[in-house]
């Protein structure tokens, strides 16, 4: 080992174990904020969903067959006034 070092052979090795490591590391670090990030609800504006209104709702209802045509329609101006 000691003459492979003294040679110059030695620290090709090294420098390559040395970047693999800050590879590894660097990977792990953002594997970890990846995975808080997604606990926390941070999604990095890619979440499209959006929350159903009171009138999709309604006429949700409506489609299914729960509420008659006049319920729909005087439940519709009542939440658009």
């Amino acid at each position: 080992m000691w003459a492979n070092m003294m040679t110059g052979q030695g620290w090709g090795g090294m420098g390559i174990g040395m970047i693999g490591m800050a590879i590894f590391w660097i990977l792990v670090i953002v594997l970890i904020v990846v995975l808080v990030g997604r606990m926390l609800g941070f999604s990095g504006g890619r979440d499209k969903r959006q929350e159903k209104t009171a009138l999709d709702l309604l006429q949700e209802r409506y489609a299914a067959g729960e509420i008659e045509r006049e319920e729909y329609q005087q439940k519709k101006r009542d939440l658009s006034s």
